[in-house]
């Protein structure tokens, strides 16, 4: 029965229909629990299991998202890079979905994430829209960019959002490794957008001055025509 409810999904994943190797993995819980779905998913292919939990995520959860292990998850997380999803959405929603299901295996799914070649790389893509609040932080350990001083330093409990807050606060605080190979690269990054961003602006700016020096100047207003009264008295 795994074995062809393995080859079943990837069939369906393979048409694209997610939510029908969804319904047929879930399926196998009614009928033979929890623990036969979770040894199914260490069939799955790991790109297969990503196609399907990387369409859920906190406001559309799955069974699989809730029973999928810390080790399954990361080789799956792994080859999001594959979809080449620039904004990373589908990666923040998965992640939030899994990893913070359960507060006593978070730990467990960022350690798990972290062994595997990629998996520090998942994680700066995941932080990669919030790139100049984590740097802060990794400074002055608080998220507010208006402070910095270290004597602001937030607890773990300011920072527990079930999103990138606590992610990047347990990097820093419980797993300082994991944070020592991201937080550096994350900086490279930012900097090469900062720098994109200010010549996109200076590119604009000089468009801009090229069509006001292009533009024609305003031609003189021409005195209205004299009245017949001003005729005569002239």
């Amino acid at each position: 029965m795994p074995n062809s409810l393995v080859l079943k999904a990837a069939r369906l994943i393979g048409a694209g229909d997610i939510s029908g190797a969804e319904y047929a993995l879930v399926s196998l819980v009614d009928s033979e629990g929890d623990h036969a779905l979770v040894e199914v998913l260490e069939e799955l292919p790991p790109k297969d299991l990503l196609a399907v939990i990387r369409e859920f995520d906190t406001s559309k959860e799955s069974v699989i998202n809730l029973l999928v292990t810390p080790e399954q998850f990361a080789r799956a997380v792994i080859n999001e890079k594959l979809y080449a999803d620039r904004t990373h959405v589908y990666l923040r929603g998965m992640i939030n979905s899994v990893i913070f299901r359960d507060e006593d295996e978070t730990a467990d799914f960022i350690e798990a994430v972290g062994a595997l070649d990629g998996g520090c790389e998942a994680l700066v893509d995941y932080l990669s829209d919030r790139d100049e609040e984590v740097m802060h932080f990794q400074r002055y350990d608080t998220f507010n960019l208006f402070v910095d001083e270290e004597s602001d330093a937030i607890e773990r409990s300011e920072a527990c959002d079930g999103d990138w807050k606590e992610l990047t606060w347990r990097l820093k605080h419980e797993h300082p490794d994991m944070f020592e190979q991201i937080w550096p690269v994350l900086k490279n990054r930012m900097k090469e957008r900062l720098r994109q961003e200010a010549e996109e602006e200076a590119e604009r700016a000089a468009r801009a001055g090229g069509a006001e020096s292009a533009a024609p100047a305003a031609e003189p207003k021409k005195a209205p025509p004299a009245s017949s009264s001003e005729e005569s008295a002239l």
